[in-house]
Formats: structure tokens, C-alpha cells, sequence
């Protein structure tokens, strides 16, 4: 059994996250700035801004999941508290697993980022901040953390749920796409893929993708 503690816990990927991992006997610390409207059996919840509560919640951790969301009050903040996640856990000799977006991933091997490209004005602000902290990690990231940068596919929300299959496939940094062109995960199925991750790592300061 791992403590897990999970920064965003939440939210829709935290919240998955959380779920997953106590449903497989983990001890999981659930860390936002809310309570949670529906409580998941088996986690703690701690109410606090990330970034002013990361050490001591982080103490005895073997996994950080930092699954945060750069809207709200937490618009322009996100490498700023990522990078005092990133430290704690360091500090702790906690493996550190960041959730980013698709937007990270290349469509190809050695070319552009999607984000490097056109994107939609509404989703262009939080593609940014969530590539400038996986450039945190890659290039600024304490060196003896063990770190990995995880992104969903192209499909992937509250507003696209989806069902719970188990299955799944994990990329590198090039996006991943079934046969009819199109790039999608549940958030069920997203949360296995990390919590997997977590019981048995396989990347390592390294670019994760994760979809059907």
C-alpha cells in the first residue's frame, strides 16, 4: 500500500484519480481549496491552497498526482505552484506524476507540439500554461526527482466521460490515435493508466501519453 497524495482531488481528474487508488487499498490524501461535494470511501481530504500546505501534506508521501486546473484563481499561477509541488516531493523522495493536456503531445516523432501550432482562442491560454510547466520539468525540475509528465488524449473531460473498459495504451510524446483517426480516454480509464503508473512505474522523468 502507497500514500497518495493528490493535489486537485476534486476535480474531475483528481477525483478519478482518488477513487481509483483507494478502490485498490492506497492510503489517498485528497488536497484542494474545497470541500468535496461527494466524498469517495477510504480518502482524506485537506482544505488549503496547494502551494502554502505542499510540505506538510506531502510528508510520507511515496506519489504526488498533481492534477490541478489553471482557471480561476489559478490563471497564470500554474508553474509557479507546480514547481513548489514539484520540490516537495522531491524533498519527501516522493515520485511526482503532473497532469498536462494533449495539446503538450506531437503529432509525430520530432515534430511540433500541438500547441506549437493554431489552437482554438478558448482553449489557447490554458494550452500555454500547461506546456510551460511541462518545459518546468524538462528543463528546471530538482535532479533527484523522479518525475513524469502525463498527458490524456484528445478527448478527455467531464464533458466526455465515457465508460470504464480497464484498458488502455501509453505513448510517448507523440500522441496516440485509433484506427478511425480519433483520440480519446475516460476519465475511469485515464485514472487507471496513472494509478498503474504509480504501482508500477515505468517512466521515468519522461512525457506520458494515455488513450484508447
Amino acid at each position: 500500500m502507497a500514500r497518495i497524495v493528490v493535489f486537485g482531488g476534486t476535480g474531475y481528474t483528481g477525483s478519478n484519480v482518488s477513487r481509483e487508488a483507494a478502490v485498490r487499498g492506497h492510503e489517498v490524501v485528497s488536497v484542494s481549496r474545497s470541500q468535496p461535494t461527494d466524498r469517495i470511501d477510504g480518502v482524506t481530504y485537506e482544505v488549503g491552497a496547494a502551494d502554502e500546505i505542499a510540505s506538510n501534506a506531502v510528508a510520507g508521501a511515496d506519489a504526488v498526482v498533481a492534477a490541478l486546473s489553471p482557471r480561476g484563481d489559478m490563471a497564470g499561477r500554474l508553474v509557479e505552484v507546480y514547481s513548489v509541488l514539484a520540490q516537495a516531493a522531491a524533498d519527501a523522495g516522493a515520485r511526482y506524476l503532473q497532469v498536462g493536456g494533449f495539446s503538450s503531445l506531437r503529432p509525430a516523432p520530432d515534430a511540433p507540439r500541438f500547441v506549437e501550432g493554431e489552437l482554438a482562442e478558448q482553449y489557447r491560454a490554458e494550452a500555454l500554461e500547461g506546456e510551460a510547466s511541462r518545459v518546468m520539468l524538462a528543463e528546471r525540475a530538482p535532479e533527484n526527482l523522479d518525475w513524469v509528465f502525463i498527458s490524456p488524449a484528445g478527448s478527455y473531460g467531464s464533458w466526455a466521460a465515457g465508460e470504464r473498459t480497464g484498458t488502455y495504451r501509453v505513448g510517448d510524446d507523440v500522441a496516440l490515435f485509433d484506427q478511425d483517426g480519433g483520440s480519446s480516454i475516460s476519465g475511469a480509464d485515464f485514472a487507471i493508466a496513472i494509478v498503474d503508473e504509480v504501482d508500477s512505474p515505468e517512466h521515468h522523468r519522461a512525457h506520458m501519453g494515455v488513450a484508447y
